[in-house]
Order: C-alpha cells, then structure tokens, then sequence
C-alpha cells in the first residue's frame, strides 16, 4: 500500500488524502518522507479546519491567530482533549450561529460576550457549590464565560441592560431582559438563592441566566440531570420552577462515551440561534435602546391580516415568572403583542382613498379550553386611539391574559374610522378589523394564528 501511493502524482494522493480523517492522515504521514510531506499540505488542513470547526483562517481557541492550519488543527484537539470531539464541533457551530447574527444585528450585545473559562475556572465553581456540570454546559463555558452583565448604578451603562442575548418582553410596567451569566455571578446569584431564597444546595441546581431589568426572571441548570429551568411566581416562596426542555430530548449530559450528549442549556441556546437566524424573533428598538423581543414576528406564531388597507401583526408569549401552578383560577399568564400600521397605499374604502384613519373600538373574546374567559367592547387600547398614516412604523401595545389552563384563544377585531375621529364626513361609517381566531398552547401550540399548521417543536421551550 506504501508503495503503491507513494508512486501517486501529486494531485490523487491529494485527494486520496482528503477523503480520509485527520487521525488517518497522521498515520499515513509516518510511512516516509514523501507521504509525511504531502500529509503536512497546508491546503489539506484547510479543509479539515474549515469543515471540523468552520475556521477560515488558522487561528486557536481563543482566536489567536497561527502560521498554518495544520497547527491550528494540532491546537484545538489539545484545547479540547477531554471533551468529545463531536461535542467540542457542536458546540462551536451552535455559538458560531449565534455570533454570526449578533455580528450582523445586534453588534453591541455580540460585545458583551466574554473570553472563554478556563478548565480551572469551572472546577473553581465546582468545588465551591458542589456540583458537576453537565459536558454540554462545560463546553459552552470553554467558548464565552458567558456576558458582561450592566452595572445598574452606573448612569453611563443603564442602556446596557437590554442587551442580553436571550432577549425579553416588555407589558405594561413588567419589562425583561435575559442575560447569560459569567460563571463569577453564577456562583454569586447561586449563593445569594442558597442563602436568602430557602433553596437546598442538595438540588444541584444552579443560577445561569437572569434579567436585569426591574423585573425579575431567574433561569437554573440541575446539574445532575442537565435539565433547565425558569422561576414562576412561587419561585421565593415555593421553588415552584418549570422545565424549559423537554426531558426526552435531554441524555448522557456527564457521559463522555455516550452518543451525543446534549444537555438542556445546549438545546437551548440552539433553538435560540434557529428562531434568531429564520428571523421568528428580532431586534426592536424603542427610543434609543435595542433589544431582542421574544414575540415572534412569522407565521405561524404571529398572524399579519390587512383590511381596506390596515395591517395589523399580533404574536403572544408565555410569561413563566407571572405562572402559579397552584393557582386553579390563573395559573398560566400569556403576554401579547399587537402591531398596527397603514400601508403605503392608505386607508382605501369603497374606491375613496383616505391618509389616515384612526382606532376607535376593540372586541375580544379570550377563551381557555373553549370556555370564555373574557369579553372585552370598549373604546381604545391601553387608553389610546391611535392615528395611522400610511408608511409610518406601527403602532405597537402589549398587553398580558391569565388562564386556567396552557391552552387558549383569542378572537375579535377592531373598529377604525377613516380619517380621523370626531372629523369624518357622516356618510362615510367606521369599517371593522376582523381579526382572525388566534391560538396559543403552552405546550402544543403557543399562541398559533393558523389553526391548521402543524405541531413544531420550537413550541416546546421556554425563554
């Protein structure tokens, strides 16, 4: 065999030598000089980088940059010889995806993310809380020590609290924003919960993600089972918490032999970077803060219907730190979003094209399990008539509904008059809104506006 590709051109041991795994490779390099020359190919190692973790220059773990991508290569094995390979690759794509639309959309919150942890670091945190994270979370630590988180005392990085990676809401007075915590503030939010909240440190579990907002929201890891977890309302009084992750998807999160190790912070973050990236959650800005919205913005979590012109978008999201499991009468609080906007044509009625109109009414019927909850007629929204022109950004309210039960609806529409209200010739009638029959499942089919798509799997986490 020696022989035979030692008397290759060029070009075939090439490819012979590409079709085969770096370990292979290594092997074949210690035959002889000629093997060990065209196996040591920059070229080759290229391909292998760029495949194995998508590097397109030779560069270590912590984007130092390097001679060659044999090196780089060589490097990274070493960085990461105590991880499963597999896991190491995955878990790179999952924060190159991240990082990649935070790099092209939301810039200043991609800055905020830190310098990998060292191995010692997380033992450190080990030790002092007794635990042992799962591989997955591990690994994630290794990329980005998670975010540098605002200091709220400071006037000069207030606007920094938006600019958690997982992103938030914002209804009435009740606004958050979810960052991903430094494993320093891990074990300090960790102890702070031992200590003041009635938490037993026999749980394994730990804080690793929080808003900081005025507004609370506190996310835990079970170290031991590698499932997440977020606080409802009982959170300080019960450590009433709910799972973020389906249990089934979550396995061999302390196993390094196991087939695909994935732990429920992993799934996480990836089903986070897949609504990012297909664009079902985005940036909003309000006034001169940006920050990630979790009301989904595409079918078929968010329906779009115009009528005579008007547009109207609407999304909901469950809110788990307004849930009381224990509640019969609310225990499960959706939040919802309605956007209104004239298009660029007008308000057009009957051939009459008019520049503006302006919200008069609104009629909801909000049910649980088919039973009417609530019927609201009444004037305005939130205590405004909004004036639409055509062009303009939309007019954005939120607003929150409890339930008995994590299945519902709500249905209605709204009355707009053209033109404005009070001014409007009298032969000229207000025209309705309909809005269509809009469904939202906890843990079937979150606020879903077409009652005939199909169950996805993005409905079963929770952010």
């Amino acid at each position: 065999m020696e022989k035979e590709l030692d008397g290759l051109g060029y070009l075939p041991l090439r490819i012979i030598l590409s079709k085969l795994s770096p370990s292979d490779i290594i092997k074949v390099s210690c035959a002889n000089k000629r093997l060990r020359g065209s196996a040591s190919d920059d070229s080759l190692w290229a391909q292998i980088c760029y495949q194995e973790l998508q590097l397109s220059t030779p560069q270590d773990d912590h984007g130092n940059p390097l001679p060659c991508f044999m090196l780089a290569y060589q490097l990274w094995r070493e960085a990461f010889s105590m991880y499963p390979w597999p896991l190491v690759k995955r878990v790179k794509r999952c924060w190159d995806k991240l990082k990649k639309w935070f790099n092209n959309n939301f810039p200043e919150a991609e800055a905020t993310l830190r310098r990998g942890a060292s191995e010692s670091d997380i033992e450190q945190l080990q030790t002092l809380l007794k635990v042992k994270l799962p591989l997955p979370t591990r690994l994630l630590y290794r990329f980005h020590d998670g975010q540098e988180l605002p200091n709220k005392l400071n006037p000069m990085t207030a606007s920094r609290c938006w600019l958690g990676i997982i992103g938030g809401y914002s209804f009435y007075n009740h606004s958050v924003n979810v960052y991903l915590l430094p494993l320093h503030q891990v074990i300090a939010k960790t102890r702070h919960v031992i200590r003041y909240l009635g938490f037993s440190s026999r749980s394994k579990c730990i804080v690793v993600a929080a808003s900081f907002t005025s507004s609370g929201k506190l996310f835990f890891l079970n170290c031991t089972n590698g499932q997440l977890f977020v606080g409802t309302r009982k959170l300080l009084t019960q450590s009433e918490m709910i799972p973020c992750v389906p249990n089934t998807l979550i396995r061999s999160v302390h196993d390094l032999y196991g087939e695909e190790q994935q732990d429920a912070m992993l799934l996480w973050l990836e089903e986070h970077g897949r609504r990012l990236e297909n664009g079902i959650i985005k940036v909003h800005k309000e006034g001169d803060d940006r920050s990630i919205n979790l009301f989904p913005e595409v079918p078929p979590l968010c329906v779009t219907t115009v009528t005579n012109g008007v547009q109207v978008r609407a999304s909901a999201v469950f809110v788990p730190e307004f849930a009381d499991l224990l509640d019969e009468a609310e225990k499960f609080t959706f939040a919802y979003s309605i956007r209104m906007s004239l298009l660029p044509e007008g308000c057009v009625i009957n051939g009459m094209t008019f520049s503006s109109c302006q919200l008069n009414r609104r009629h909801w019927i909000i049910r649980a399990d088919e039973e009417v909850i609530s019927s609201v007629d009444d004037e305005a929204v939130i205590g405004m008539f909004p004036l639409l022109h055509p062009g303009e950004g939309e007019f954005v309210y939120q607003s929150c509904t409890p339930l008995p039960s994590p299945s519902g609806s709500v249905e209605g529409y709204f009355t707009f008059v053209p033109g404005r209200r009070g001014t409007t010739s009298s032969h000229w009638t207000n025209f309705e809104k309909y809005f269509s029959n809009s469904k939202y499942n906890l843990y079937n089919l979150p606020f879903n506006f077409n009652e005939t798509c199909q169950l996805e799997w993005i409905t079963y986490f929770m952010f």
